[in-house]
């Protein structure tokens, strides 16, 4: 195989789509709640994002599993936050809105980044020796 990974099988390729597009509905539903119910709803808004990527990292295994919800999230903030033609926009400019799009961005990229978990069952010492 010359050292090159295998390529992800459908289920998992799946599982990464559907993560994306639970992330995007999280990202839509959070910036729904977080002007609402503020503070209350700023919290809740984050620890969405971040049980949905540390699930998605837990559920499949791989670091994608963490980073597939941060990216549906951050394409659903990032057009809820441009302006339309008529003026309209979501986010208002209050502390609540910075640090709703810089803290889940954060908690997306945390997931992302966590070190791959243990396989279960597997020899405590390295391989080859």
């Amino acid at each position: 195989m010359n050292g090159l990974v295998a390529p992800p099988s459908f289920g998992r390729l799946a599982a990464y789509v559907l993560l994306a597009v639970l992330g995007f509905a999280v990202g839509v539903a959070g910036s729904l709640v977080q002007g609402g119910w503020f503070p209350g709803g700023l919290l809740l808004a984050l620890l969405g994002i971040a049980g949905l990527c540390y699930g998605g990292l837990k559920a499949v295994g791989t670091r994608i599993g963490g980073g597939a919800p941060g990216a549906g999230w951050l394409v659903a903030v990032l057009m809820l936050s441009a302006t339309r033609p008529e003026g309209d926009f979501l986010f208002g400019a209050g502390i609540g809105s910075y640090v709703f799009l810089l803290g889940g961005m954060i908690v997306a990229v945390m997931c992302a980044t966590l070190p791959k978990p243990p396989q279960p069952g597997g020899p405590a010492a390295r391989l080859g020796k």
